[in-house]
């Protein structure tokens, strides 16, 4: 079973068709990045998988789960990092999480939960200061780790290391490939096409809200006789 079906989906606002027939699939345990250029549909596309924008038309699943008549059923396989995520400030990075957490489980469950969330941001002693102390790649991992908690079969991550310099970026990206190899499914929207090509089994390119291409990066590199991924992606947006 897919982690993700995506078949002929259609985001319609009036007579703009911000997703227009889109298709794909992603496996269980993959690392799928979704690429494109600025409108092209990928933050629309994010949010129908995660059931928070309703298809017009057209079907997605997340693990077997229809996104419009099974959305409840949906949210307790998925998780969503937005590009524009935040935590409360006031707030210790232990408390934050503890607070999330209260929202998926209590008793021992909920401990286990806030016990796993702390592990995963790994940050220290800094995870009992309060949040707005917090750098940027500190908050990011923290967000992560909210996410990661709740053990969610599916990830989904907008923009995760947009902002951050050189060393944060390869931490949370080192952090996505844990977290895929523990057996979650991680679909990633970026810019950063260098990012991409490193951390992503598979990658979609979204144009104009139709997916234009998709495979392994080796794949479309072959097929645009390009030298990375930055150059596949100019040369699809520009043919």
């Amino acid at each position: 079973m897919h982690a993700l079906t995506v078949d002929n989906a259609v985001k319609s606002y009036g007579e703009v068709q911000a997703v227009n027939g889109a298709s794909f699939s992603v496996e269980e345990g993959e690392i799928f990045g979704l690429i494109g250029p600025n409108g092209a549909g990928k933050t629309t596309m994010l949010r129908m998988i995660c059931t928070l924008l309703q298809v017009t038309s057209g079907k997605i699943t997340v693990c077997g789960y229809d996104v419009t008549a099974q959305s409840d059923d949906v949210r307790r396989m998925i998780s969503y990092l937005p590009e524009d995520a935040g935590a409360y400030k006031d707030l210790t990075g232990r408390a934050y999480l503890r607070f999330m957490a209260g929202f998926f489980a209590d008793g021992r469950e909920f401990e286990e939960m806030v016990d796993k969330g702390v592990r995963i941001a790994n940050l220290g002693d800094r995870i009992d200061t309060k949040v707005d102390t917090y750098s940027k790649g500190m908050m990011r991992r923290l967000l992560i780790a909210r996410a990661i908690m709740p053990s969610p079969r599916v990830a989904v991550m907008d923009e995760v290391t947009s902002g951050l310099d050189v060393v944060n970026a390869y931490e949370i990206r080192e952090m996505i490939r844990e977290i895929a190899g523990a057996g979650v499914t991680v679909i990633l929207s970026s810019h950063n096409m260098f990012e991409v090509e490193r951390l992503c089994h598979r990658v979609a390119m979204i144009d104009k809200g139709e997916i234009v291409l998709i495979g392994t990066p080796s794949e479309l590199k072959e097929r645009y006789d390009a030298g990375n991924l930055e150059e596949v992606f100019v040369k699809a947006v520009r043919p």
